[in-house]
């Protein structure tokens, strides 16, 4: 029975789990109290929270409990990046079935020690208590360093619009698992394990960036939430939009005609969700970095002669196509 959590006990897990953690310069106090103490030199902390569900958000036969960990940290500390912060510390929740292997959960253990190390950050504590449905809950927190966040209210008509990051590669990978279909190992590894542009976030703010945000939902669907802040509507070209050779594989493999990949390709990098890329908004005449794809434009409502109905998104001057991730849609 000492396989499993149950048998193992809680205490003995805690013990076990906490001990995978370092102590950073961010932790004045971390587990084994009654509550942590973190530090907040900026004397501002940026905070998020996320929650996992198995069959919703994951599931076991399609990842590992490593993949699970790295994932549960990418999407919190992704998020905190995008307000322009530096990533310090995660407060864990886990809610588990007591027959869960105790190996399972110090492989997702690993895997968050692993993501945080990427990162920057480290785990401070959390909770554990039994449940029939095996849910993570994070909290991510934030130092900005003394620098003004960024918000999703500041674009500007003018500024230019660029990613950072993988875009379309989790959805692809997310649909050859389901269909089944084992593809390019790229586009599998970014659904498993996205891996955000953690240090892109500060660097974005220092560029003098208006707005920001994470691309969890769809870059279409998640600028719409930049558009509608900001009062403005933002124009999208989609041959800005280079697709990794991975990508392309993966969408023939899923049926597109090869004269057609790219398009099909394209289509997931406007729609797709879970990439976990950064989508930011600057002033015209900023000398961007490589790494940051220059993929539109900010315009004032008027600008736009057929206005987009997601949000204030058009692509190449046209309503957006429909997609992206809706929790309380379809599974």
């Amino acid at each position: 029975m000492r396989n499993t959590i149950g048998g193992l006990g809680e205490f003995t897990l805690i013990t076990r789990v906490t001990a995978q953690f370092p102590t950073t310069d961010d932790v004045i106090l971390g587990p084994g109290d009654d509550a942590a103490i973190v530090a907040a030199p900026d004397g501002r902390t940026v905070a998020t929270t996320d929650v996992l569900v198995e069959g919703r958000h994951f599931r076991r036969d399609w990842s590992t409990a490593r993949d699970v960990g790295h994932r549960a940290v990418a999407q919190n500390f992704s998020d905190i990046a995008a307000m322009g912060a530096r990533p310090t510390t995660l407060l864990i929740g886990f809610a588990a079935p007591s027959d869960l292997p105790v190996q399972w959960a110090e492989d997702f253990t690993a895997g968050v020690r692993d993501e945080c190390a990427v990162a920057g950050g480290t785990v401070v504590g959390g909770d554990m208590v039994g449940s029939d449905t095996l849910t993570i809950a994070v909290t991510a927190l934030g130092d900005l360093g003394g620098a003004d966040p960024v918000l999703r209210s500041g674009a500007r008509p003018g500024d230019v619009v660029a990613c950072t990051g993988h875009l379309g590669l989790s959805a692809a990978g997310l649909a050859l698992l389901e269909r089944g279909v084992e593809g390019p190992a790229l586009c599998l590894s970014e659904h498993r394990r996205p891996s955000p542009p953690y240090a892109a976030g500060a660097e974005a703010a220092s560029l003098g960036a208006t707005a920001m945000l994470d691309v969890s939902d769809g870059l279409v669907q998640d600028l719409g939430h930049v558009a509608r802040a900001s009062g403005v509507y933002i124009d999208l070209d989609s041959m800005s939009l280079d697709p990794d050779p991975a990508l392309l594989e993966a969408v023939r493999m899923l049926g597109a005609a090869p004269d057609r990949a790219p398009e099909a390709a394209r289509g997931l990098m406007l729609a797709g969700g879970e990439d976990h890329a950064l989508a930011a908004c600057f002033p015209p005449g900023v000398r961007l970095p490589a790494h940051w794809l220059p993929v539109g434009r900010v315009g004032p409502v008027s600008e736009t002669a057929e206005p987009g109905t997601d949000g204030g998104v058009t692509v190449d001057g046209s309503p957006a196509p429909g997609g992206g991730w809706d929790h309380f849609g379809p599974g």
